[in-house]
């Protein structure tokens, strides 16, 4: 049950640099020393607004992207593949000026997680994050759908070391 080992704060300087990020105006505010919550903000410039001049709906769309996946990762570790398999947004009203989204894990949604996928078994599992504006009005409500399963090899070596011992 090895976690991930960059620390949360290069982390969050390498995403902030990574180009698909950079150029849409997103950027991470906050990401937990726990790695259970980040904060992402999306400033509205020129180059993201659509044709009616609000936040494009791909880029209220990106900040969302891969975090619920980076901070379950981040928590079952090396010996699981986690990865999005679904998701959905529902714009709520037009993006005027800055939005952020909070992602926020639970300690026993990463444990239930774990649990589940203990017999090398496919877990799916949605979460929610609302993107908000300045005055906390909900621009955009966006669900990922997670896929998380216990690697193989790793499922196979528990088995034998519960066997053995």
């Amino acid at each position: 049950m090895k976690a991930l080992t960059v620390k949360p704060g290069v982390m969050r300087r390498c995403i902030n640099l990574w180009p698909p990020f950079v150029f849409a105006g997103i950027h991470i505010t906050h990401l937990g020393a726990d790695s259970l919550s980040a904060e992402v903000r999306l400033r509205l410039h020129w180059w993201n607004r659509n044709v009616a001049g609000v936040h494009f709906g791909g880029s209220l769309f990106a900040m969302t992207d891969p975090f619920w996946m980076m901070l379950l990762l981040r928590h079952l570790g090396a010996d699981h593949v986690v990865w999005d398999r679904a998701a959905e947004i529902d714009f709520i009203k037009p993006g005027r000026g800055d939005v952020t989204a909070r992602f926020v894990l639970a300690p026993a949604d990463v444990e239930r997680l774990r649990k589940l996928a203990a017999g090398g078994d496919k877990v799916l599992e949605w979460f929610s994050v609302d993107v908000v504006d300045a005055d906390g009005g909900v621009v955009a409500r966006v669900r990922k759908q997670v896929y998380v399963r216990r690697k193989p090899e790793r499922t196979k070596a528990a088995k034998e070391g519960q066997a053995h011992g």
